[in-house]
Formats: C-alpha cells, structure tokens, sequence
C-alpha cells in the first residue's frame, strides 16, 4: 500500500495535470475497490450515498460514522480518497476545522467543507461566516505533514438559490481564504460552468452529472478540472435493484439475472 503522503502528493498531481479527470463517489469499500479495479485514479465519498447504505437520508449520519467511513474507503484501496464532509459537523470555525484533522487521521488526503447549514429554513451560512469557517479548515490542515486537498463548496444552488452572482463572490472569497479547490454543485449548463472557472485561478470540481448530455471533454474545455459524481453513481445502481425486485413481486419472474454481473469479474475487479 501507497503511504498516505504518497497518496496525498498523487491527488494534488491529478489537479495539475492536462484536461479534467472523473472522481467517482463510491459508498462501500466494494463500490471502491470495484472502482479501483477499473482503473480510476481517486475516490471521494458520498455523503448521501453512505447515508443510503445506512437506512438513513443525507445529512442524518454522525461525524464519528463519516470518519469511520472515512477510514474503511481510505483503506480498501491504494488510491487517493477525498472526504465529503458537509459543513464540517459543526457551525464554529474551530470545531468544523477540526473534522478534517481527524478525517486526515482516519486516512483520506482531501476533504470539502460546504456552506450548507443544514437547516433547509435557513440553509446557508451568513458569507462572513462561511468565509472564517473556510479560513479556519485551511489553517488547520495547513499543519499535516502532507498536503490535504480542501475543497470548499458554495451551496445556493442545491437548495433553492440559485443565484450565481453570489455563488461566484462566495467561491472567490473561499479561493482568496485558501482553498485549494473550488466546488458549486448544482450548476446545469456548461455556461454556468465557464463562468465560474473564467472567475477563479484554482481548480475547479463539478457535478458532472448535473450538466446533462456533456462529456469530460466538453467539460474540461470549459475549464472544469475535477469531474465528481455525487450520490448519483449509488442511486445508479438502486434503479436495477428496483426493476429487478418488481419483476419478482409483480410478475413473479427472474429474467433480471442476465444482466447481473458475472461472479468471475466481480472477483477479477475486487481482487485488482
């Protein structure tokens, strides 16, 4: 296994690299490894993905179940994991900062820390607040003995505000506080997209399966760097799961099985 500076130092080189990469989201150590074997080159977390696993809706997962994820996803693999962290679990910049301490210690090389409060009344952080709570995670991380990824996310258009002009001062204010990548899920159009990395000097991630029927290509020419998948690949694979369950209950049928995937690649994958 690759030491954790090791893989530290290989995030960072994808973010320098030409083009944009896929940072797919997996949300077991199977999913991972299923995902290393195929060839990616890093992992980050779901939150909603990992909530799923548990019977449980996103944001309704402790922060001691997030870093014992953490620590699983870190170790199924050889590759670099990036943590999603929501805000942090806390609302005080000190004690939101010191989630990515113990995420580090758990073995992940990055993490975010959003804007989001939580609470869909109020769902997002007054910018002088979310601005510290930035500044707080960047010095906080500043102080490994590797260089930990901190991505920091502008919200407004995941709940109800999708108001870019404010998206765009949050993301500079959070790029000038130091973080090293710069996240707005949500976004639709490759326009929005364009207008957000013309804005900022440091990488950018996306949402990419938001902005639908674009490619890597079409994305890295608008200047996307990271390209995530959110919760999206888990509940990719619910939708077989379903079909195949009704087929049972309502027709009383298994022609399901001949999409199933083989045992021996299953075992190829999970073994490479």
């Amino acid at each position: 296994m690759k030491t954790q500076p090791e893989r530290a130092i290989a995030f960072v080189d994808l973010h320098r690299g030409p083009g944009a990469f896929v940072l797919p989201n997996p949300w077991d150590a199977g999913s991972a490894r299923l995902l290393a074997g195929l060839g990616f080159e890093a992992l980050a977390t779901t939150s909603s993905g990992f909530a799923h696993t548990l019977g449980r809706s996103d944001g309704e997962v402790s922060r001691e179940e997030a870093l014992e994820h953490c620590r699983i996803l870190a170790h199924a693999t050889d590759l670099p994991v990036s943590a999603d962290l929501e805000n942090g679990f806390a609302d005080q910049p000190e004690q939101a900062a010191e989630t990515y301490l113990l995420a580090a210690e758990a073995g992940v090389v990055g993490g975010s820390i959003e804007d989001f409060t939580g609470n869909p009344k109020d769902p997002i952080y007054d910018f002088t607040l979310a601005v510290e709570r930035v500044q707080a995670a960047v010095e906080a991380v500043r102080n490994l003995p590797f260089p930990f990824t901190l991505t920091a996310r502008a919200e407004n258009f995941l709940h109800g505000r999708r108001d870019l002009d404010d998206t765009l001062r949050r993301l500079e204010a959070y790029e000038a506080a130091g973080a090293d990548v710069l996240y707005a899920p949500g976004l639709t159009t490759l326009e929005e997209v364009r207008l957000i990395t013309g804005s900022l000097a440091k990488p950018v991630n996306v949402l990419a399966p938001l902005i639908r029927g674009a490619t890597v290509d079409d994305l890295a020419a608008a200047g996307a760097k990271r390209l995530s998948t959110g919760g999206a690949l888990a509940r990719a694979t619910v939708a077989p799961l379903l079909a195949a369950s009704r087929e049972m209950l309502e027709e009383g049928a298994f022609s399901w099985v001949g999409g199933a995937t083989p045992g021996d690649e299953m075992r190829r994958l999970l073994g490479s």
